[in-house]
Protein backbone atom coordinates (compact mmCIF):
# COMPACT_ATOMS: atom_id res chain seq x y z
CA UNK A 1 0.00 0.00 0.00
CA UNK A 2 1.25 3.48 -0.80
CA UNK A 3 1.03 5.23 2.52
CA UNK A 4 -0.98 8.43 2.36
CA UNK A 5 0.65 11.12 4.44
CA UNK A 6 -1.88 13.54 5.86
CA UNK A 7 -0.94 16.41 8.08
CA UNK A 8 -2.41 16.14 11.54
CA UNK A 9 -3.80 19.67 11.13
CA UNK A 10 -6.05 18.41 8.33
CA UNK A 11 -7.51 15.72 10.58
CA UNK A 12 -8.11 18.41 13.20
CA UNK A 13 -9.80 20.62 10.59
CA UNK A 14 -12.28 18.02 9.32
CA UNK A 15 -15.30 18.10 11.62
CA UNK A 16 -18.19 15.63 11.63
CA UNK A 17 -21.89 16.31 12.11
CA UNK A 18 -21.29 15.54 15.81
CA UNK A 19 -18.89 18.49 16.14
CA UNK A 20 -15.81 16.32 16.73
CA UNK A 21 -12.74 16.41 14.52
CA UNK A 22 -11.60 13.38 12.56
CA UNK A 23 -8.47 13.40 14.72
CA UNK A 24 -10.57 13.12 17.89
CA UNK A 25 -12.62 10.27 16.43
CA UNK A 26 -9.48 8.38 15.37
CA UNK A 27 -8.04 8.60 18.88
CA UNK A 28 -11.16 6.99 20.30
CA UNK A 29 -11.23 4.01 17.93
CA UNK A 30 -10.23 3.04 14.38
CA UNK A 31 -12.31 4.77 11.71
CA UNK A 32 -13.58 3.36 8.47
CA UNK A 33 -13.76 6.62 6.51
CA UNK A 34 -15.89 6.12 3.39
CA UNK A 35 -15.91 8.81 0.70
CA UNK A 36 -19.14 8.36 -1.26
CA UNK A 37 -20.11 9.33 -4.77
CA UNK A 38 -23.22 11.50 -5.20
CA UNK A 39 -26.42 10.11 -3.66
CA UNK A 40 -28.10 9.53 -7.03
CA UNK A 41 -25.29 7.20 -8.12
CA UNK A 42 -26.23 3.53 -8.30
CA UNK A 43 -22.90 2.54 -6.77
CA UNK A 44 -23.24 5.02 -3.90
CA UNK A 45 -26.64 3.54 -3.11
CA UNK A 46 -25.18 0.05 -3.30
CA UNK A 47 -22.36 1.07 -0.94
CA UNK A 48 -24.86 2.50 1.56
CA UNK A 49 -26.73 -0.82 1.52
CA UNK A 50 -23.50 -2.79 1.98
CA UNK A 51 -22.40 -0.57 4.87
CA UNK A 52 -25.82 -0.80 6.53
CA UNK A 53 -25.65 -4.61 6.28
CA UNK A 54 -22.18 -4.67 7.91
CA UNK A 55 -22.67 -1.80 10.39
CA UNK A 56 -23.29 -4.04 13.40
CA UNK A 57 -20.24 -6.15 12.63
CA UNK A 58 -18.02 -3.05 12.32
CA UNK A 59 -19.28 -1.77 15.65
CA UNK A 60 -18.69 -5.16 17.30
CA UNK A 61 -15.11 -5.03 15.99
CA UNK A 62 -14.65 -1.61 17.59
CA UNK A 63 -14.52 0.43 14.38
CA UNK A 64 -16.49 3.58 13.73
CA UNK A 65 -17.92 4.25 10.28
CA UNK A 66 -17.75 7.86 9.10
CA UNK A 67 -19.24 8.75 5.73
CA UNK A 68 -18.09 11.69 3.61
CA UNK A 69 -20.61 13.08 1.12
CA UNK A 70 -21.15 16.06 -1.18
CA UNK A 71 -24.52 17.18 0.22
CA UNK A 72 -25.67 19.24 3.17
CA UNK A 73 -26.25 17.45 6.48
CA UNK A 74 -30.06 17.40 6.23
CA UNK A 75 -30.12 15.90 2.73
CA UNK A 76 -27.53 13.30 3.73
CA UNK A 77 -29.48 12.29 6.82
CA UNK A 78 -32.58 11.74 4.65
CA UNK A 79 -30.61 9.26 2.51
CA UNK A 80 -28.96 7.62 5.50
CA UNK A 81 -32.37 7.08 7.09
CA UNK A 82 -33.62 5.49 3.85
CA UNK A 83 -30.71 3.03 3.99
CA UNK A 84 -31.12 2.27 7.71
CA UNK A 85 -28.04 4.29 8.64
CA UNK A 86 -29.78 6.80 10.91
CA UNK A 87 -27.45 8.33 13.44
CA UNK A 88 -24.31 7.52 11.48
CA UNK A 89 -21.45 9.98 11.80
CA UNK A 90 -20.80 11.93 8.61
CA UNK A 91 -18.95 14.83 7.02
CA UNK A 92 -20.32 17.28 4.47
CA UNK A 93 -17.86 18.19 1.69
CA UNK A 94 -19.84 19.82 -1.15
CA UNK A 95 -16.71 21.31 -2.74
CA UNK A 96 -14.84 17.96 -2.61
CA UNK A 97 -11.97 19.60 -0.71
CA UNK A 98 -11.39 16.60 1.55
CA UNK A 99 -11.73 14.22 -1.38
CA UNK A 100 -8.77 16.03 -2.97
CA UNK A 101 -6.71 15.99 0.24
CA UNK A 102 -7.18 12.22 0.39
CA UNK A 103 -6.02 11.86 -3.22
CA UNK A 104 -9.41 11.02 -4.71
CA UNK A 105 -9.55 12.23 -8.30
CA UNK A 106 -12.22 12.96 -10.86
CA UNK A 107 -13.11 9.97 -12.99
CA UNK A 108 -12.32 9.78 -16.69
CA UNK A 109 -14.99 9.12 -19.30
CA UNK A 110 -13.87 5.47 -19.55
CA UNK A 111 -13.94 4.98 -15.78
CA UNK A 112 -17.41 6.47 -15.41
CA UNK A 113 -19.12 5.37 -18.63
CA UNK A 114 -17.09 2.39 -19.85
CA UNK A 115 -18.45 -1.10 -20.40
CA UNK A 116 -17.37 -2.31 -16.94
CA UNK A 117 -19.34 0.45 -15.21
CA UNK A 118 -22.38 -0.11 -17.43
CA UNK A 119 -22.39 -3.85 -16.74
CA UNK A 120 -22.03 -3.41 -12.98
CA UNK A 121 -24.58 -0.58 -13.10
CA UNK A 122 -27.08 -2.92 -14.70
CA UNK A 123 -26.37 -5.59 -12.08
CA UNK A 124 -26.67 -3.23 -9.12
CA UNK A 125 -29.30 -0.86 -10.45
CA UNK A 126 -31.68 -3.28 -12.15
CA UNK A 127 -31.00 -6.79 -10.83
CA UNK A 128 -30.40 -5.75 -7.20
CA UNK A 129 -33.00 -2.97 -7.45
CA UNK A 130 -30.71 -0.22 -6.15
CA UNK A 131 -31.85 2.12 -8.91
CA UNK A 132 -30.52 5.54 -9.79
CA UNK A 133 -31.54 8.95 -8.59
CA UNK A 134 -30.97 12.65 -8.99
CA UNK A 135 -27.32 13.72 -9.05
CA UNK A 136 -26.51 15.54 -5.81
CA UNK A 137 -22.88 16.54 -6.04
CA UNK A 138 -20.06 16.15 -8.52
CA UNK A 139 -20.89 13.27 -10.86
CA UNK A 140 -17.22 12.92 -11.82
CA UNK A 141 -15.89 12.55 -8.27
CA UNK A 142 -14.45 9.11 -7.52
CA UNK A 143 -14.97 7.41 -4.13
CA UNK A 144 -12.51 5.80 -1.75
CA UNK A 145 -12.19 4.18 1.67
CA UNK A 146 -9.55 4.80 4.35
CA UNK A 147 -8.86 3.22 7.72
CA UNK A 148 -7.55 5.83 10.16
CA UNK A 149 -6.28 4.92 13.61
CA UNK A 150 -4.62 7.37 16.00
CA UNK A 151 -4.28 10.03 13.27
CA UNK A 152 -2.60 7.60 10.87
CA UNK A 153 -3.98 6.18 7.64
CA UNK A 154 -3.43 2.46 8.11
CA UNK A 155 -5.11 1.16 4.95
CA UNK A 156 -6.87 2.52 1.89
CA UNK A 157 -8.91 1.49 -1.11
CA UNK A 158 -8.90 3.89 -4.05
CA UNK A 159 -11.57 3.03 -6.60
CA UNK A 160 -10.34 2.54 -10.17
CA UNK A 161 -13.97 2.49 -11.31
CA UNK A 162 -17.02 3.82 -9.46
CA UNK A 163 -18.38 0.27 -9.65
CA UNK A 164 -15.54 -1.26 -7.59
CA UNK A 165 -16.63 -2.88 -4.34
CA UNK A 166 -14.18 -2.56 -1.46
CA UNK A 167 -13.68 -5.44 0.95
CA UNK A 168 -14.42 -3.49 4.12
CA UNK A 169 -13.58 -6.43 6.40
CA UNK A 170 -10.16 -6.88 4.80
CA UNK A 171 -9.44 -3.15 5.11
CA UNK A 172 -10.11 -3.30 8.85
CA UNK A 173 -7.86 -6.35 9.25
CA UNK A 174 -4.90 -3.95 9.52
CA UNK A 175 -6.10 -2.82 12.93
CA UNK A 176 -5.92 -4.42 16.29
CA UNK A 177 -8.75 -3.34 18.50
CA UNK A 178 -7.37 -3.01 22.01
CA UNK A 179 -9.39 -1.49 24.79
CA UNK A 180 -8.80 2.25 24.72
CA UNK A 181 -8.43 4.15 27.93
Amino acid sequence: MDNLQLEEELLDEIVTNQGKSLAEHSQDQPILLVFLRHFGCTFCREALGDIAARRGFFQEQGAEIILVHMSDFQTAEKYFKEYKLSGITHISDPNCTYYKHFGLMKGSFKQLFGLKSWMRGYEAGIKKGVGIGKMLGDGFQMPGVFVIDNNEVREQFIHKYPSDQPDYDNLLACCTFPERV
